[in-house]
């Protein structure tokens, strides 16, 4: 499969240098990408999407920018945006990072290196701009509180998305409900807003050639570390060694293991909502146990 020629001569202009090959890659779900050889030498990866939402590159890319400023684990640099002109194909454009297996060294680091992201912080709980996973977009506060960020523009508008979608099982959006104001004894003890990756499944854990992890696709907000941590155990993520590691450097706040499934409601909401089938029984089962 060839470059599309409008996706070439878009990346090849923004770049300063002719596109002289590609080949399709794994992009996820939502994307089309594509590893972009350029006739100056250079490589990136490119994701694209004919209904790719106004916006959602861009907010990507700037996502990405401050995961990285506090130089905490590796974050692929942004080499172009094509978020806004009609005239050409809207793109995200990142350095390529070829590929490996993230080693027992490269686990520790993750551990490590998300402790001191999270100790960054962030200036509020939520952020300045609508929060975008895929195509979902929410509400994104600015928030006094965790818990009210967690239950007003999290929990709430996903249960009633996947609800108005049929996929929820009856009475799901009633339990979250209850969930939701319960969160305030819920939560854990109050912690000031950590610098959050915000969408920190495996799969956006991208290990290099030598092992060592990078953080690609967030979501990123100000928010509570534990749901980053919880999100990764989610969905087959990394060894013990990557949760103890985290430990040395930050503690977790004592009864942090019965919040884990409470956390990991959001995103099994977000996949109920994207993808149906058996997300939202886990979301009624997991609410079912928060509830009362």
């Amino acid at each position: 499969m060839t470059v599309p020629p409008a996706l070439a001569a878009a990346v090849g202009a923004r770049l300063g240098s002719a596109v002289s090959g590609g080949r399709a890659v794994s992009g996820g779900d939502l994307n089309d990408a594509w590893r972009i050889e350029l006739e100056d030498g250079r490589a990136a990866f490119v994701k694209t999407a004919a209904d790719a939402p106004p916006g959602g590159y861009a907010t990507e890319a700037a996502g990405l920018d401050w995961l990285r400023e506090p130089d905490a684990l590796p974050v692929p640099a942004v080499l172009a945006v094509a978020d806004g002109r009609a005239d050409e194909p809207r793109f995200l454009a990142l350095e390529w990072i070829e590929a490996g297996r993230l080693d027992a060294a490269g686990e520790e680091e993750l551990g490590r290196g998300l402790a001191q992201l999270h100790a960054a912080g962030a200036t509020c709980f939520g952020g300045p701009e609508p929060l975008r996973i895929g195509p979902i977009e929410l509400p994104n506060g600015p928030s006094d509180s965790w818990p009210e960020l967690y239950a007003e523009h999290r929990l709430r508008p996903l249960a009633r998305r996947a609800a108005e979608c049929g996929a929820l099982p009856d009475g799901t959006e009633a339990l979250i409900e209850r969930v939701c104001k319960r969160l305030p004894e819920l939560a854990g003890p109050s912690e000031p807003p950590a610098r959050l990756h915000g969408d920190l499944w495996s799969g956006n854990v991208l290990a290099d050639s030598a092992g060592r992890p990078h953080l690609i696709d967030p979501a990123a907000y100000g928010g509570h570390r534990e749901v980053d941590l919880a999100m990764l155990r989610l969905f087959g993520g990394p060894g013990e060694r990557c949760f103890a590691a985290y430990a040395e450097v930050a503690p977790l706040a004592d009864g942090h293991g019965r919040r884990v499934s409470l956390w990991q409601l959001l995103p099994l909401l977000v996949h109920a909502v994207l993808f149906g089938g058996g997300y939202g029984a886990s979301v009624a089962r997991i609410a079912r146990g928060y509830a009362s």
